[in-house]
């Protein structure tokens, strides 16, 4: 646990990121199985349990600190675990260890207590830790990890020291669970890299760069490139294997390779092949593509009711196929990828299936018109996306494949009416901001929440602004005068049940602080209704 604590530090006060490369190698050279496998998890975000939760941590320290004197210490460091790191007590009588266990050791024991031998474990190890290595367990008994280095960056790590091409880890990584030991046995140059080909698993995305408008419309033209609308659902990859008449393995992977299957048996019951598909998720109710806002009641529901399911059925829209069969097709171009989507969808479910329309266009004025057409779809599609039809589907963002050119945000000038402190660097300002418009009978709703989309700079006048306006007090929520007018930007708006105003943003940001502007002049509730349609 100290050498993981140390590497912890180490790598959250390195701003490089190859110098983070070459500190975790070391370590993963250094540290035996299976330390370094769990570490590696921890870092990469692919620990899949909690050791304990965050109110275990919280009532700990209510237990051993003012409750008050906790909140205002938290709000002023701006993260709990850091707080409890600095602040946990000395004990009177602590048991006292003769050495931090080992990482997985650690683990193992966590996972084999039950809920009060969980509280007792923790206080010893709290009791008998440094600042630094109670941050680190926190951290890691929480799955909240944060230290600047992408699942990316770790396997470019590990591609490092086994001299191959990231590609290479890639391939295997989704197939592999932690500790990793096969993994680090090929690392080592013991043994081969697990074989995946019976296995399903995830494959890196393909994405888009954003059009630069002045450099990147030149290089496109109807003969290079096709147009697909860019729908507003979630990234998806189905990827499916078996025989007919054998269990099959079927799974629905997001964008980041998270195995979502369970929230959408739905979906798993009609796929019928064996392959690999790119596609964006939504949902289709009462037969219709519907929002974003409808699709996000189907997310995150790990055992969705039959009535939902009834209610918002599961529909993809897909773009691109990968593998069909036994074959891999990501290096055929788009254009004949696209031929193999198209044979392989035709006689598919079209309840559950569709295939991506390309937008026929000759000039840059027709692209125009269909950004702006996107536009006035209410938010169901987000804009355009531009591909160049001889592109190979490659991991990351290749230069010049893929483009996507958003259409321009919906704007409303919304008055500040709460503030919060941030956290992180920001804890000392107040930067997380709730606004609103005003009703018919000119009173504020709050219609969405931003904290970010103003400079440095801003902040700190804002901030000023805040202290000097302030009204009442709500724990850290700083309820203000009702005179600020910030511009806010946003993607989309649906009708919310959930939220007081009856509309909900999609994406809402500040776009622009309005200091110039009286607050009575701010938009009102029909001017979001009307671009919502109703």
């Amino acid at each position: 646990m100290e050498r993981f604590a140390e590497l912890l530090d180490d790598l959250y006060f390195t701003n490089s990121n190859l110098a983070k490369e070459t500190i975790l190698s070391n370590y993963l050279r250094s540290t035996p199985d299976p330390d370094r496998g769990w570490a590696l998890a921890a870092i990469a975000g692919t620990l899949t349990f909690d050791l304990f939760k965050r109110n275990v941590i919280k009532s700990l320290m209510m237990a051993r600190m003012d409750p008050f004197l906790f909140d205002m210490s938290r709000h002023y460091v701006g993260e709990m675990s850091e707080t409890v790191a600095l602040a946990w007590p000395k004990s009177e009588d602590p048991v006292r260890l003769n050495r931090l266990p080992q990482l997985h050791e650690v683990i193992e024991e966590f996972q084999s207590r039950d809920k009060a031998g969980i509280q007792a474990y923790l206080i010893t190890l709290l009791d008998n830790m440094s600042p630094s290595q109670r941050w680190a367990l926190l951290k890691l008994g929480t799955r909240g990890l944060r230290i600047g280095m992408s699942a990316r960056s770790v396997k470019q790590t590990l591609a490092k020291m086994r001299e191959v091409d990231v590609d290479v880890v890639e391939a295997a990584w989704h197939g592999l669970a932690p500790p990793y030991l096969d993994l680090f046995a090929w690392v080592d140059g013991t043994a081969d890299l697990p074989d995946m080909s019976d296995v399903v698993t995830f494959s890196p995305v393909m994405l888009a760069h954003p059009i630069d408008v002045e450099k990147d419309l030149t290089r496109i033209s109807a003969d290079t490139h096709q147009v697909e609308w860019k729908w507003d659902g979630i990234r998806v990859q189905i990827a499916a294997n078996g025989k007919a008449g054998e269990a099959r393995d079927v799974k629905i992977f997001s964008r980041k390779g998270e195995d979502i299957s369970g929230s959408f048996p739905d979906l798993i019951a009609a796929i019928d092949f064996n392959g690999v598909i790119d596609g964006e998720l939504l949902v289709r109710p009462d037969g219709e593509l519907g929002s974003f806002n409808d699709l996000q009641q189907r997310l995150n529901k790990k055992k969705p009711s039959k009535a939902l399911l009834s209610k918002l059925p599961a529909h993809v829209i897909a773009y691109d196929v990968l593998e069909w069969g036994p074959d891999s097709l990501r290096q055929l171009p788009l254009r004949e990828r696209r031929e193999k989507l198209e044979e392989a969808l035709n006689e598919r479910d079209g309840q559950r299936f569709s295939i991506s329309e390309t937008l026929p266009y000759q000039t840059t004025d027709d692209l125009l018109a269909l950004r702006e057409q996107a536009a006035n779809t209410g938010g169901l599609i987000e804009g355009l996306m531009i591909k160049d039809v001889s592109s190979v589907y490659a991991s990351g963002r290749p230069k010049h494949a893929w483009y996507k050119w958003k259409r321009d945000p919906f704007l409303l000038d919304a008055v500040l009416m709460y503030a919060r402190r941030g956290t992180g660097k920001r804890s000392s300002f107040y930067s997380d901001y709730t606004f609103g418009l005003w009703s018919d009978d000119d009173t504020l709703l709050p219609i969405g929440k931003a904290y970010f989309g103003f400079t440095d700079e801003e902040l700190k006048k804002i901030d000023n602004w805040v202290r000097a306006n302030k009204l009442q007090r709500f724990g850290p929520v700083q309820e203000v005068e009702k005179a600020l007018v910030f511009e806010v930007a946003f993607d989309a708006a649906q009708v919310s049940t959930r939220h007081k105003s009856g509309y909900a943003l999609r994406f809402p940001r500040i776009h622009r602080i309005r200091w110039d502007k009286p607050a009575d002049e701010a938009d009102r509730i029909e001017t979001l209704a009307k671009l919502v349609g109703t």
